[in-house]
């Protein structure tokens, strides 16, 4: 249980009083219509949501991904063991076994390299969800002790558009739907630096000429 865990309940609360003066809109010209146009909800609601993200599970994926590259690494291993021989039928088999070793383990489009930049999307994914959940807990703190907390539990739903509470509630909204914009900007961030090293890799292979089997293959010195 980490810090939002721990606020997730009285922060709720609080925001659920929120969304219930917000029902009806913001206060005309402030400045949470923009956030509020942009993300198309309401704070209790994106919490609520947000509260189903962990670091946890987004971690053990990346190592779960990075324990298959042993399997990978075998492989190369038994295709490097080559056998000694040579005629045709052995350019063949050396020119498939290269170019085999080549799309398993050779740079970011083999499938190694696709792996790493799985378990590595995954690791940055799992920081960019502690750190945000950090600052929702901060931002959540500084709301729940602030005056307008206060001025939003002492309004009732459906007040006057320029009722104190609906203000507050609306200033409230607005400190934690920026936090939130923010996160959603660094998930959108790291989707676009990492898109490109989690294309679907493609097989690199040249495709080889007709062999010959009439010709005569030696095994061993």
């Amino acid at each position: 249980m980490d810090a939002l865990d721990r606020l997730a309940e009285p922060g709720l609360d609080l925001l659920a009083r929120v969304d219930a003066l917000l029902a009806d809109g913001a206060p005309e010209g402030h400045r949470l219509w923009p956030l509020l146009r942009r993300m198309r909800v309401l704070p209790g609601d994106a919490v609520r949501g947000f509260l189903d993200l962990h670091p946890a599970p987004l971690a053990a994926a990346g190592h779960a991904v990075r324990a298959l590259v042993r399997g990978y690494d075998e492989a190369c291993h038994a295709l490097n063991d080559a056998t000694v021989w040579s005629g045709p039928a052995a350019s063949a088999y050396g020119q498939g076994r290269s170019t085999l070793l080549r799309h398993l383990d050779e740079g970011p489009e083999s499938l190694v390299g696709r792996l790493e930049s799985t378990a590595g999307y995954a690791d940055a994914l799992a920081d960019w969800v502690e750190g945000s959940r950090l600052a929702l807990a901060r931002a959540l703190a500084d709301v729940l002790g602030s005056a307008e907390a206060v001025r939003v539990r002492a309004a009732a739903p459906g007040a006057d558009a320029a009722d104190a509470g609906l203000l507050a509630a609306a200033d409230v909204a607005y400190r934690v739907l920026s936090v939130l914009g923010v996160a959603y900007d660094g998930a959108e961030t790291l989707l676009r630096q990492w898109s490109p090293s989690l294309a679907e890799t493609t097989w690199r292979g040249q495709a080889a000429g007709p062999t010959r089997y009439d010709t005569v293959t030696r095994v061993g010195r």
